[in-house]
């Protein structure tokens, strides 16, 4: 066997075991993405549309902003992730907040359906320290730190400077 082959079978398994890994990832977080499919079928049905993002399906009412003093408009939230499916007002929004979501979307790979319980008894945990049950959760604070990180890198990588939040 030449070393050109064996290159080739070690690319070739890695290949393989990446792709049981993705599999994994997928099924242990399937549950919740059946959940968010659901979820999303209703806003469909509304007359929302969906695309294949990635590895992830975006699913919203509107293409552009949702219209003022729709319900949408005054949701507690712009998106949500269930799984691989992320729900949201507009494919505009959704597009915009892609790289928070995503960091979600991780976290469903890692927890599967105990993401569902984790997050809320994160937030009941902040609610009950006098914090933010949004900004204190700890899910969220990683999604905005992972976010804050990758725009701080974008920026200095486009030659600009960065002003770093606390």
């Amino acid at each position: 066997m030449t070393r050109s082959q064996v290159r080739g079978d070690a690319a070739a398994r890695g290949s393989a075991v990446r792709a049981a890994v993705t599999a994994c990832r997928l099924l242990w977080a399937s549950p919740c993405s059946a959940l968010g499919a659901v979820l999303g079928c209703a806003v469909i049905a509304a007359g929302g549309s969906a695309r294949r993002v990635g590895r992830t399906v975006e699913i919203a009412r509107y293409h552009g902003a949702a219209p003022p003093g729709s319900r949408l408009a005054r949701a507690p939230f712009t998106a949500i992730t269930f799984g691989h499916v992320i729900l949201g007002a507009s494919h505009a929004e959704l597009a915009r907040l892609r790289p928070h979501e995503q960091v979600h979307v991780r976290q469903y790979e890692r927890l599967g359906p105990l993401f569902l319980v984790a997050y809320p008894c994160s937030s009941l945990l902040a609610l009950l320290r006098g914090e933010c049950p949004y900004r204190a959760n700890r899910f969220e604070r990683q999604a905005f730190r992972e976010t804050d990180a990758g725009e701080a890198r974008q920026t200095i990588a486009a030659g600009g400077h960065v002003a770093m939040r606390k």
